[in-house]
């Protein structure tokens, strides 16, 4: 039997393949019938051929969601029938960081739709392990939103986020915004950055005490005005560029923290008096460390809600099209998905 997935078979060419129908090979599997999977940032690189992880052909996708429809003899952990999303990330167990509870960056680490093949197609076999129940009340749509909330998960606890603190996050796509309601969520005064005055406005809609486009002032001395002089204690930069790194160190506030997400090789311009002289912690922020239970369960309660960043909706079938929108800056989008 053969199914639909959704293939980048090169760089700038993506299209609708068929595969063999995977079938359950271990007693811990699941075959997960997909229903719904969103694009994320490294899909569109991987599209553009500009994420030197990637490999080709490709089947992407590692923000997706589905259906039990069916279960190996050893697994108990999940029914027929149930709702899940999967969690994309494979590790060896053995390597220091596995070791030390930080399997996120193990060292021989796959991640689906990158190493290997990913969601974007009718039904995936996965580890038991590797899937999450989520409750029936929570739209199909909203379930893949899990993944990228658990990325904010991360950060937020990386930078070690407090009730009472101001946090400044640097981006309002998808993460930035994430990031913002996990702060809201954690008790914190969050400012939020970005060049997109309507991504501005949707960020006070969803929040934000202040809102700052660094087109029209300047982002540091803004954030010090805000703060008293002080500057945030959390600067959280999921907009990734070199000079936002760098105004994140040279805004933050004594004893503070800087949360860095982006995979930029170009070096930025920071010097070192300014680490030593407010003893700042920089910090690295990847994937997640066991965030979805935590995720899951907010989402369930209706604590974090990502229904706004959720902007278009397409066939699977429509991929191109569904491209075409990310790539037009004309259009206003935050998160497209894809269902099945």
């Amino acid at each position: 039997m053969k199914i639909k997935a959704v293939q980048v078979t090169e760089p700038k060419k993506i299209q609708i393949v068929e595969v063999d129908m995977p079938t359950i090979q271990n007693p811990d599997e699941v075959l997960m019938r997909v229903k719904v999977a969103g694009i994320c940032g490294s899909d569109v690189h991987i599209f553009h051929g500009t994420n030197p992880m990637a490999s080709y052909p490709r089947i992407i996708g590692h923000e997706f969601a589905g259906e039990i429809v069916e279960v190996g003899s050893d697994v108990t952990k999940v029914s027929v029938g149930n709702k899940v999303v999967a969690e994309p990330i494979f590790y060896c167990g053995e390597c220091y960081a596995c070791k030390s509870g930080r399997p996120n960056v193990c060292e021989n680490l796959e991640v689906l739709g990158v190493h290997r093949d990913g969601g974007m197609q009718e039904y995936v076999v996965l580890p038991v392990s590797k899937v999450h129940v989520i409750g029936n009340d929570v739209d199909w749509e909203l379930a893949t939103m899990v993944e990228p909330f658990t990325i904010a998960a991360q950060s937020t606890w990386r930078g070690n986020v407090t009730a009472g603190e101001t946090v400044l996050i640097m981006g309002a796509g998808p993460i930035g915004m994430g990031i913002l309601q996990y702060s809201k969520y954690k008790g914190a005064t969050c400012i939020v950055s970005d060049i997109d005055n309507e991504r501005l406005e949707d960020a006070k809609a969803m929040g934000a005490d202040h809102v700052i486009n660094p087109l029209e002032v300047d982002v540091v001395e803004k954030a010090l005005e805000l703060t008293g002089g002080s500057g945030p204690n959390v600067t959280i930069d999921s907009a990734c560029t070199l000079r936002t790194f760098e105004q994140a160190v040279e805004m933050t506030s004594p004893a503070g923290r800087v949360v860095v997400l982006g995979f930029n090789v170009e070096p930025s311009q920071i010097p070192q008096v300014l680490i030593t002289k407010k003893e700042l912690t920089i910090v690295g922020s990847r994937l997640q460390t066991s965030k979805f239970p935590e995720v899951i369960d907010l989402f369930n309660k209706g604590v974090l809600n990502p229904r706004a960043l959720v902007t278009q909706s397409f066939p699977f079938t429509e991929v191109e099209k569904a491209m075409a929108v990310i790539e037009d800056k004309s259009i206003k989008k935050n998160k497209v998905i894809l269902t099945f």
